[in-house]
């Protein structure tokens, strides 16, 4: 069993912003793979599904990206699921837009939604990164590039990456952590 997670912020006004990747991708995902509807519960949004033989919960926190853990934290123990298989899919800066990354554990990167399920969960689950480039900082403060909307040419990137990560998170579930890690390594390079 495991428990996929988007990071983002709920509210329209965030729906088509960088930091909103992970509900994005949770929302190809469930597409995809057919999950049941979203239900409220958990301080988020929950749907059931499978991708593969396994059963997988997928869940887009309701408690903006600073209380993310809390939402986290309370489907997993609910369902008992472990962190290692916990699967986040997060927007992250210090990538460059159009790169894909996947590994276990580590810091959370100045990443607030991270740091959130850091300290509820121990940093040792799964992680997506999806990237979405750095601001120029002369012109634009962090916050408000990750708040902000993509470009005409940057949403058509995003679109093929969320498709991607919809695929690699049926390897990491399947194979595990290191074939989905080289799978985005070669579908990145593809790309060049």
């Amino acid at each position: 069993m495991f428990l996929v997670v988007g990071l983002g912020n709920p509210g329209a006004e965030y729906a088509d912003t960088r930091h909103n990747i992970g509900f994005m991708a949770a929302d190809e995902i469930h597409g995809r793979y057919n999950f049941n509807p979203f239900k409220n519960k958990f301080d988020g949004l929950i749907a059931e599904g499978k991708i593969g033989n396994e059963k997988v919960y997928l869940l887009k926190p309701q408690t903006y990206m600073n209380l993310s853990g809390n939402s986290v934290v309370k489907a997993a123990m609910f369902y008992k699921i472990l962190p290692q298989n916990i699967i986040v899919v997060h927007d992250d800066l210090d990538l460059k837009l159009g790169q894909l990354k996947a590994k276990c554990g580590g810091g959370a990167g100045g990443h607030n939604g991270l740091k959130s399920i850091d300290s509820h969960i121990t940093p040792n689950y799964n992680r997506i990164r999806v990237g979405i480039g750095h601001p120029d900082r002369a012109k634009t403060e962090v916050a408000d590039y990750v708040l902000g909307g993509f470009s005409k040419t940057e949403a058509e990137v995003i679109k093929q990456e969320i498709e991607t990560v919809s695929d690699a998170v049926k390897i990491l579930i399947e194979k595990g952590i290191d074939a989905c890690s080289n799978y985005l390594g070669m579908a990145c390079a593809h790309k060049k």
